[in-house]
């Protein structure tokens, strides 16, 4: 992510300011990935949807969209109350809540909303679509956490959003707690989290297909107070654009089986301009060699290697296993040393990440950094 991205990014999670959309194209190109590798991956499934507003969002929009060519069993979801966010603010209730009979001046802002889509042509027009979408107020406002919507969490079979930014963390354990298959929007930072990296290692979440080019691009609500750096905020299309963000997931999707095809180690020496002649580097504090660059993964090393967070984008588990990473303590059994502070200069950063020693007898660290291995092909 450059700066003044991911400075936005910071601010939001720090003001709480979660009122982001998703744009139709970046669902369509993950769910798409999902589909082509199992067609029937949502077939006879309960999708819930939570933190989502089909007035707003294209969450629900697109899976009403595609209920019977996915062949949907039921759709869910809810949404916040405007009080229990930024939005009440500026939240003004659409014709399509105040047509409504079970309209309530004081429950639109007090209340989330479940939207319900099941196989029922409701308004008689041949098709399911979101027309036949029913709703009604929540109990309570709408917060995943609540014991509400917990509830329609177990009901569900696969769970799909774009969580707010100040609680991935939080979000991520409920939707691992109820033991369905997701599909979430993160900092791909969150990847280095003890909360996260657990998951990747035990091949229980991975990364999705991701967004186009690495840029993801964020409706907010008309009136929102946006602070953000001039380039990340478009006021004419009122769209954020964050280059940071990935997309964390159980469901498979062929992205994931494309193994790299990589050089062997002398030839990455011999021809990789980004190594620039020079040899591949140990660690000082690690049973593995530095390999700063994915595409200078070596295809015939077998011992363990450090090499970019960003790594995961273009992982194949059938190729290399994750063995730890370096912004750990020695819970993977991969670490040699641990240095002393008062020996060494900046001891604590070295001891946070891989240290190479220079010919000076200095140490450099590098950043985090994963783990790897290749698989065996014997």
């Amino acid at each position: 992510m450059d700066a003044m991205a991911n400075d936005s990014l910071g601010a939001a999670k720090a003001a709480k300011n979660d009122e982001f959309y998703t744009q139709w194209a970046d669902i369509e190109r993950e769910m798409t990935a999902y589909l082509e590798y199992n067609p029937d991956v949502f077939r006879g499934k309960t999708v819930l949807l939570p933190c989502d507003d089909p007035e707003w969002s294209n969450f629900t929009k697109f899976f009403a969209l595609h209920f019977t060519k996915c062949g949907l069993k039921k759709l869910i979801s809810t949404s916040y109350a405007p009080n229990a966010n930024h939005a009440a603010a500026y939240y003004v209730p659409t014709v399509f809540e105040t047509d409504a009979p079970q309209f309530d001046d004081v429950k639109t802002l007090t209340n989330g909303r479940l939207f319900v889509l099941e196989a029922k042509d409701i308004n008689g027009d041949g098709k399911i679509n979101i027309d036949d979408l029913k709703w009604d107020y929540l109990e309570g406002d709408g917060d995943f956490r609540s014991a509400e919507v917990t509830t329609l969490r177990d009901q569900a079979d696969i769970i799909i959003t774009n969580p707010p930014f100040s609680l991935f963390r939080e979000y991520l354990s409920w939707v691992v707690d109820g033991g369905q298959q997701f599909s979430m929007i993160g900092s791909t930072n969150a990847i280095t989290y003890k909360e996260v990296f657990p998951l990747i290692k035990g091949n229980a979440l991975w990364l999705g297909r991701g967004f186009a080019k690495g840029d993801a691009y964020f409706g907010v609500p008309e009136g929102a107070k946006s602070e953000y750096a001039v380039g990340v905020y478009d006021p004419a299309t009122r769209l954020v654009h964050f280059r940071n963000l990935s997309w964390f997931t159980n469901i498979e999707h062929g992205r994931r089986h494309e193994p790299l095809q990589l050089m062997t180690m002398e030839d990455n020496i011999r021809f990789n301009k980004k190594l620039k002649g020079q040899p591949y580097q140990q660690y000082d504090n690690y049973d593995a060699i530095e390999v700063p660059y994915t595409d200078a993964i070596p295809s015939d090393y077998d011992g363990v290697m450090g090499v970019p967070i960003s790594f995961l984008d273009k992982y194949d588990p059938d190729q290399f296993v994750v063995r730890g990473m370096t912004d750990r303590g020695n819970e993977y059994g991969l670490k040699t040393r641990e240095y002393d502070p008062h020996e060494v200069a900046s001891a604590n950063d070295l001891n946070r990440r891989g240290a190479i020693k220079q010919a000076d007898g200095s140490y450099h660290s590098t950043f985090a950094r994963l783990l790897i291995q290749r698989r065996s092909t014997k």
